[in-house]
């Protein structure tokens, strides 16, 4: 019988296996936010890359706001203290994520230029992509923030 993956575990598998960083993290809430993984990863497609490849918003850290939105978000204007405890929320995982890499910005966490040249061409997933790219890691831990903050339950 197979052991079933952790949250984290799940996100950088799906990344592994394809999915952009925000499409990963997400994805592995799918099932807890009652929605398809293909649903989910759609709702996440344009923020991988950094906010659709601009080296911007880490999509790992968008992926795990939006699954915390998901999960604990508000959904009527106005709902101010949902709004205040969400946000609270968000910023305390962001913040730790921030504390362990010292940046959101995809562009600093991968050490890109911020004059490099920008292209809508997603790099090829092969072997090579795996091995030197960082992303997987960043993805794990988001996923593990986000998933302990989750637990934590409202305060």
């Amino acid at each position: 019988m197979d052991t079933p993956m952790t949250i984290p575990e799940r996100a950088a598998h799906l990344f592994v296996n394809g999915y952009n960083c925000a499409q990963a993290v997400f994805g592995a809430f799918a099932e807890r936010a009652g929605i398809p993984l293909e649903t989910a990863a759609r709702m996440a497609s344009a923020l991988g890359g950094g906010l659709c490849r601009m080296r911007e918003t880490c999509g790992a850290v968008s992926g795990g706001m939006l699954a915390l939105g998901t999960l604990e978000g508000y959904g009527i204007p106005g709902d101010d203290e949902v709004k205040m405890a969400l946000y609270a929320r968000g910023q305390r995982v962001m913040k730790q994520f921030k504390e362990t890499y010292g940046t959101l910005c995809c562009r600093e966490l991968l050490g890109i230029l911020e004059n490099a040249p920008l292209s809508p061409v997603p790099s090829p997933r092969t072997e090579e992509y795996y091995r030197v790219r960082p992303c997987a890691r960043f993805i794990y831990e988001m996923a593990r923030l986000t998933e302990e903050e989750l637990n934590r339950g409202k305060e």
